[in-house]
This record gives structure tokens, C-alpha cells and sequence, in this order.
């Protein structure tokens, strides 16, 4: 295994072209699990598309695993325990393990509701990356 991967999931504009999901059964439109087509080890990331009005049609948690949501563009809703939060480009999410989660596009949004969902778990993660090493002598390949 080589220690990095580049893989194109193409513009957000061409996320609703894509059938996908973690299993058969919950498999939909508009959903690409990009680290099922990459060889990663701690951390997760789907590419989705919602047209407006669309939702995810169920509620679900993680006992383990914390992700992070980052809309990029669109409005929607995400229902989080007993709040709803209001969501649109820029806004970044996190849900911790234990949080019971739900999402919509709104049916008014000018377009599609287009976000990455980013997953990690295994360990905590430091503030500081506590392995990093610098070579500030190294002279940058451009």
C-alpha cells in the first residue's frame, strides 16, 4: 500500500448522479462513500446531493464514530436529539457519539442541498498533532 491515494469525486454540481450508500438497502441518490473507493484507515467521508425537499426519511446514532457535516451549498434542516438547526453554505457541524441525527433539504432551497459528511473514530484525536515532523529545509517541490 502506497502511502497516499488522489481520487476525483468531481464538482458538487455532479454529486446527484451518483447511486450509493453503505449497504444495498439504504443505497439512494445522491450519495457517494468516497472511503469505500479509497484504502483509509481512520477516517470516513460520503459526498451527498439533495434535491429540495428531500430527507433522509429516518433517524440514526453512533455508539463509536463522530462526524462532522459541512454544507457547502443549499438550505436545509438537521434534526439533532430534540433541536432543529438551520443549515447552509458554510455551516460545519459536528454530532458526537450518542446524538440521534436527521436531515432535509428545504422545499424551497434554490437548489440541491450538497454536503460532506466526514467520519472518524478509533482514538481521540490530539489539538496538536502530537507525531507531525517538520523539515523546514526541505525546499517545496514548485
Amino acid at each position: 500500500m502506497i502511502g497516499y491515494e488522489v481520487n476525483n469525486i468531481g464538482a458538487p454540481d455532479s454529486w446527484r448522479e451518483f447511486y450509493g450508500g453503505f449497504v444495498p438497502q439504504t443505497s439512494r441518490q445522491g450519495r457517494r462513500v468516497v472511503d469505500h473507493e479509497m484504502t483509509n484507515q481512520f477516517i470516513g467521508m460520503t459526498a451527498n446531493a439533495y434535491a429540495p425537499g428531500e430527507q433522509a426519511g429516518y433517524w440514526h446514532t453512533h455508539s463509536e464514530i463522530e462526524e462532522l457535516y459541512v454544507f457547502l451549498e443549499g438550505t436545509g434542516q438537521m434534526g439533532l436529539d430534540g433541536d432543529i438547526v438551520d443549515v447552509g453554505p458554510g455551516s460545519v457541524v459536528r454530532v458526537g457519539q450518542g446524538v440521534w441525527r436527521t436531515w432535509r433539504a428545504m422545499p424551497d432551497s434554490d437548489g440541491e442541498l450538497r454536503w460532506l459528511c466526514i467520519r472518524a473514530g478509533a482514538s481521540e484525536l490530539t489539538n496538536y498533532p502530537h507525531d507531525a515532523t517538520r523539515d523546514e529545509e526541505r525546499a517545496a517541490p514548485w
